[in-house]
């Protein structure tokens, strides 16, 4: 099996972000916020590698310095601790269930981010009331204060749930890959959550690209119709290629950017990386305050 993750290539790696002092200098490229950023990492199809995709930002957003917190938000088919070879013993079922608090199901990711696990199989999880949106929404509050970036793995579709999250979130970016139905389907998503949630601004993952040309044709996709039919504003972020090395880390339960950080993938998702913590601070208007959990879902959803 071959594999690449000393500490000499771990370094390696985080010089190509600007020099081996990048993880203490993350100020040189993030801006100045004092609040942490709330992402909804979301698709539209299942199927897009959208949780491998917020596996590999959340491990290396924290090489490059950043406190990374990720919830796995498909609370009923929850994936993320199978992907990187954990099995905890806690999950988000727990603390919806009033069993348990949400520090004690937090655990350790690579690179030292912290995960979230949710349930598996647990079909009433997938239609989750109001007072168990606000249990979750209220535990997480009690640790966002030392986060700086939240990243919500949502699960596929338009449920209830997933469109909940997005809302939650101050920046949803959408996954999508090179095929029709998940280019129809990444639009269908972004319609939804512009004509019924209000959310006018979106950015754009494309993955499983086989060039950079392709992936640059399915943001032009999506932007030429929903520039005619919808009133909203899709931002480019980037796109990660196919690289068979993503497929042989997840066979071994490990995310390719640990595994082999030097691959073609790898490179894509530290690019995305730099790009995360170069965007402006989010949108105010969504600002968290004391009285945010109160208003939330009366003024939101």
């Amino acid at each position: 099996m071959e594999k690449n993750n000393s500490p000499n290539n771990v370094i390696n790696f985080i010089d190509k972000t600007g020099g081996k002092n990048a993880v203490l200098n993350k100020k040189n490229i993030t801006p100045d916020s004092n609040q942490t950023r709330i992402i909804a990492i979301t698709s539209g199809k299942g199927g897009v590698g959208k949780t491998n995709i917020v596996a590999n930002l959340g491990h290396t957003l924290s090489l490059l310095g950043e406190r990374v917190l990720v919830l796995d938000a498909d609370l009923g088919l929850g994936n993320m601790d199978v992907l990187l070879g954990m099995a905890p013993k806690y999950n988000m079922s727990h603390v919806i269930l009033g069993e348990k608090n949400i520090t004690e199901i937090l655990i350790k990711g690579p690179g030292g981010m912290k995960i979230l696990p949710a349930s598996s199989g647990i079909y009433e999880l997938t239609q989750l009331t109001d007072d168990q949106r606000k249990r979750i929404f209220t535990e997480l509050d009690n640790l966002l204060n030392n986060i700086d970036i939240l990243l919500i793995d949502t699960a596929a579709g338009i449920s209830s749930n997933v469109m909940y999250f997005n809302v939650f979130a101050q920046e949803i970016i959408v996954v999508a890959s090179p095929e029709p139905t998940s280019i129809t389907d990444a639009y269908a998503l972004m319609k939804v959550l512009s004509l019924k949630y209000f959310e006018k601004k979106f950015r754009l993952i494309v993955n499983l690209a086989e060039s950079v040309k392709e992936a640059d044709y399915v943001f032009k996709q999506l932007n030429l119709v929903a520039g005619r039919f919808l009133d909203i504003t899709i931002n480019y972020l980037g796109y990660v290629l196919k690289d068979k090395k993503v497929v042989q880390s997840v066979k071994h339960q490990q995310i390719v950017t640990e595994m082999f950080p030097d691959t073609l993938a790898s490179e894509c998702f530290f690019s995305l990386a730099q790009k995360i913590c170069r965007l402006p601070p989010p949108d105010l208007s969504k600002k968290k305050s004391d009285n945010f959990w109160k208003n939330f879902f009366q003024n939101k959803l």
